[in-house]
């Protein structure tokens, strides 16, 4: 059981790691080891106190460096669904369960809106784990969406279990290779459906599917955490970025604007005193 559970490799995730490490909480840090790719990929940071012009490769190695000295290691697993357990909550990832007092959600914001449909039917023929629902299609025509090389095994996963995947991936770099799976062009429109989910639609066609997996390093926070709050698109913070569940508080881009490196690791400071604050209740009651 740790006593933390952080989401999240950007400056926010990384602030509270730092400041919950000091306080020798015990903390679970899930992200990617690169960390994060919006910091990496910025030609110039100007805005960041004590760095006055720093490239977003050095400022990202630096907090690499930083995590290192502080012998913070990152656990390299997408967590797709967070759980209020009562007295804990349960991070899911595949099939293994990660247990934690308190939870910070540091997971940033996603670049794409989602595709028409896909929140409401979640559960209901949407799924964003081939580890966890894959089992669900088996001998089914299937349509997987894939943002990334790093999740590509799981198509593959889910190609030896449906009878007929059709792949979906913004980058021509992504590839994933096996009889069962049929490439297709361009970016779905809407998915679509009754009870459950029957179709994806493209603009000039629409294909037959018994489900529609996303395959995403980040799952939206509303489909994370069940019960979460959520104000235009954001999770809802109070100002000591707890959230509406207790023992779940959140930090960085995903409690909205500004979208800035120093608010970011502000909140994640704020984040990780509250939750040292809510740990010291919990463990005098």
């Amino acid at each position: 059981m740790y006593d933390v559970a952080i989401l999240g490799t950007g400056p926010a995730g990384i602030s509270a790691a730092l400041t919950l490490k000091a306080s020798d909480k015990n903390i679970i840090l899930f992200g990617s080891g690169q960390l994060s790719q919006k910091i990496r990929k910025a030609a110039r940071i100007r805005n960041y106190p004590g760095l006055s012009d720093v490239t977003g490769e050095d400022f990202a190695n630096a907090l690499t460096e930083q995590l290192a000295q502080m012998e913070i290691l990152i656990t390299e697993k997408t967590i797709t669904g967070v759980y209020d357990m009562g007295t804990y909550y349960g991070c899911l990832s595949g099939q293994e369960v990660f247990e934690a007092k308190t939870v910070i959600l540091a997971t940033g914001v996603e670049s794409t809106r989602p595709i028409p449909g896909e929140l409401e039917f979640v559960g209901r023929g949407v799924s964003y784990c081939a580890t966890c629902d894959g089992f669900l299609y088996k001998g089914k025509t299937i349509a997987v969406i894939c943002t990334s090389q790093a999740l590509a095994h799981e198509v593959l996963e889910l190609a030896e279990l449906a009878e007929k995947v059709y792949l979906i991936a913004p980058d021509p770099a992504i590839t994933a290779v096996h009889p069962k799976i049929e490439r297709l062009s361009g970016w779905p429109e809407a998915i679509t459906g009754d009870m459950r989910v029957k179709a994806l639609a493209f603009k000039e066609q629409e294909i037959t599917v018994d489900g529609v997996f996303l395959l995403k390093k980040a799952v939206p926070p509303s489909i994370l955490v069940g019960g979460l709050q959520i104000e235009n698109g954001h999770i809802a913070v109070k100002r000591d970025c707890s959230t509406n569940l207790p023992g779940c508080f959140a930090a960085g881009d995903c409690t909205g604007r500004p979208y800035q490196y120093a608010k970011a690791a502000g909140e994640g400071n704020v984040a990780a005193h509250s939750v040292l604050a809510y740990l010291r209740q919990s463990e005098g009651e």
